[in-house]
């Protein structure tokens, strides 16, 4: 029988804990009403004050995202639901989530986007189209995000990246029209080269949104290259594949220790960098990502009242 060969690794990039701290500082996470429901209590597992995401995927019940909105609100983090445009059939339908949103869960902020279905339901088809209409605006919002793409949009560009680059000097002309503060929450990833360069890239190119770079949590490696091919992140699904063929991490659970560590490095080295901040997609639990955070950002990211592990 033939020995396996284990190459040496080489070794995972280190940073100051102070530097992840300081990534880590203010971090977001992205939740669907479903797996909200599983969370007895946000309190347990993020620090106060926490933006938390709620993604609206199509076909879920507005009232079910409107009353996860008021409970994160009540249990004192800052709610951001996506308003994708193609799942909002008209201007009306659009004043009325807004409204609902306010109303019930005193909704700030949004993130605005297109959408994952690729038929629209009724008038809009981008997030510029919402944007343009100016409810956002006139409903006092005082933050405004919008998708970024550090490997493209093929919903735009099949090949290339001129469509999203359009797109991208359009928001950042709103921006400066609008009294939201506006950024660009990303696609996840998983390597930290490809994403420094995009975010230098924008910058030499005038573009000054910034970046709340998508990242996603600890969780099975299997899970997560499901996620990735269904969200099209290709150059991240390569890493992962290279990652599964490496028999000694394939049981292993994935966790985003080697590019954070690249980003705060980074990011201390160049502190006018337009990557701000990170938003987490929990895809192996809320509750393992931010234990995770907590871990690994030390007392800048932990709860009031965290939980203990055997509860």
């Amino acid at each position: 029988m033939a020995l396996l060969n284990f190459r040496k690794q080489a070794p995972a990039p280190t940073a100051s804990s102070a530097d992840l701290e300081a990534l880590l500082q203010g971090y977001s996470i992205e939740v669907m009403p479903r797996t909200a429901e599983k969370v007895e209590d946000f309190r347990h597992y993020l620090p106060a004050g926490t933006r938390v995401y709620i993604a609206h995927i199509d076909g879920t019940p507005i009232e079910d995202m409107v009353a996860t909105a008021a409970r994160i609100r009540a249990e004192g983090f800052e709610p951001m639901p996506h308003f994708a445009a193609r799942s909002i059939p008209d201007a009306a339908t659009l004043a009325d989530w807004i409204a609902r949103y306010q109303g019930e869960a005193d909704v700030r902020e949004g993130l605005i986007l297109a959408g994952g279905i690729a038929e629209p339901r009724g008038a809009y088809h981008s997030s510029m189209q919402l944007l343009e209409t100016g409810l956002f605006d006139r409903a006092g919002f005082t933050r405004l995000h919008v998708a970024g793409h550090p490997e493209g949009n093929r919903d735009i560009d099949v090949t290339g990246d001129a469509g999203v680059m359009e797109a991208l000097r359009w928001k950042q002309d709103f921006s400066e029209r609008t009294d939201a503060q506006m950024a660009m929450a990303t696609q996840f990833a998983f390597e930290a080269g490809p994403v420094i360069a995009w975010a230098e890239r924008l910058q030499a190119e005038g573009i000054t949104l910034p970046i709340h770079l998508g990242i996603a949590g600890p969780g099975k490696l299997q899970t997560l290259i499901k996620f990735a091919i269904a969200c099209g992140v290709g150059n991240s699904l390569q890493v992962l594949q290279k990652r599964a063929k490496d028999v000694t991490k394939l049981l292993m659970p994935f966790e985003p220790d080697e590019i954070l560590a690249e980003l705060a490095t980074y990011k201390a080295a160049h502190p006018d960098s337009l990557i701000e901040s990170i938003h987490f997609f929990p895809l192996g639990g809320i509750k393992a990502n931010a234990r995770w955070a907590i871990a690994n950002g030390g007392a800048a990211t932990a709860p009031v009242n965290p939980i203990s592990e055997s509860e």
